[in-house]
């Protein structure tokens, strides 16, 4: 049996392993669902499945705006982050957040928030990464340095998308100092990790560009202004000899020419419901590209529906390695425990060699 280095090791090396590597995102509440349904509290749910286990090492490149809480209510809590997002957070299960002001909005606002995202040293977990770490290099865990870079945090985290996407045409130039300077923070601080002795197998960094059906913006724009910072982040990477893994929910088939050309080593999560063609990308991509993901996380509350694609995707999508099992974004709190049994089963059953 294989650690789950060595099998995600495998898979970007693109042979085959013992079996393909499984893992996940559930949410909180799907825990919870889980917790009251069987799983013990005290155990990791990636052991009580036995399915892989990746970590991931983060950093603060926040302009570090104070926190601070507006109101709370029985129901909701608004709350300015250290982004400067106001937001509205609902205390329902796994509810998404509401953004309701930005601080940055212009070039004006960007400037002042630009000279607070120093690079203080406690930006980096240095006592977490002390602790955890000999752990996870000796139990054979696949480990991610997680970037934060580009269109998606930017709209979705300082920004807002509105702005940002006037902003592309209106003021291009604010823009890419926006990307230059998160990739830049990033590289800083991960450059200091990497140096210290702290190794990791990847980088892995979200930049949703797409919802169904489509993308936020043209493939002229993606090479003018995201393109750029994608391909500085593979180079970075892949000096280190570590892989470059890109994570972009939505429609993004258009752009697969230009994301490929930057060198990236693996793409997620190949959102089926919003028009992801898996088997295309396998067929154009697979002898150069992992791919992870594109389960639908839509049927993984039906027992044959979510069985069946199992069936029919993941022994086409491991042909020669390089797939990486998960849903095609996350587990939600309507997937029972039973279910989640035999999904996992019957992905270590399809993904062996």
């Amino acid at each position: 049996m294989m650690t789950s280095k060595e099998r995600f090791q495998r898979m970007y090396e693109h042979r085959e392993a013992d079996r393909i590597p499984i893992t996940d995102s559930p949410w909180a509440g799907t825990l919870r669902r889980w917790h009251r349904e069987g799983m013990p509290e005290d155990v990791d749910w990636r052991d009580y499945f036995g399915i892989d286990k990746t970590e991931g090492i983060n950093v603060d490149i926040t302009p570090r705006f104070e926190n601070t809480v507006i109101e709370e209510t029985e129901k909701y809590v608004i709350s300015v982050s250290s982004w400067g997002v106001t937001m509205k957070n609902f205390k329902e299960e796994d509810s998404t957040p509401e953004m309701i002001d930005f601080k940055v909005t212009d070039l004006k606002s960007w400037v002042e928030a630009k000279k607070r995202m120093t690079l203080e040293d406690d930006r980096i977990p240095w006592e977490y990464l002390k602790k955890h770490y000999p752990e996870w290099v000796a139990d054979g865990r696949w480990i991610t340095g997680n970037f934060w870079f580009g269109f998606d945090v930017t709209h979705s985290w300082m920004m807002g998308t509105e702005n940002l996407l006037i902003a592309l045409y209106e003021e291009p130039e604010l823009v890419k100092d926006m990307f230059d300077t998160y990739l830049n923070r990033c590289e800083a601080l991960f450059t200091r990790i990497w140096d210290a002795g702290y190794r990791f197998d990847e980088i892995f960094w979200p930049d949703d560009m797409g919802y169904k059906g489509t993308t936020f913006f043209s493939p002229d724009m993606y090479r003018e202004f995201v393109k750029p910072f994608h391909t500085r982040a593979v180079k970075w990477a892949h000096e280190r000899g570590i892989y470059a893994h890109l994570h972009s929910c939505g429609n993004i088939m258009g752009l697969l020419p230009d994301i490929m050309e930057t060198g990236i080593d693996a793409l997620n999560p190949l959102e089926v419901k919003a028009g992801m063609d898996s088997f295309k990308i396998k067929m154009e991509y697979g002898d150069r590209l992992v791919l992870h993901g594109g389960i639908d996380a839509v049927k993984w509350k039906n027992t044959h529906e979510i069985i069946s694609e199992i069936s029919q995707k993941v022994p086409v999508l491991k042909e020669n390695g390089g797939y990486i099992f998960s849903s095609d974004h996350s587990i939600p709190n309507d997937v029972s425990l039973e279910n989640m049994k035999l999904i996992i089963e019957a992905a270590k059953k399809c993904g062996k060699y």
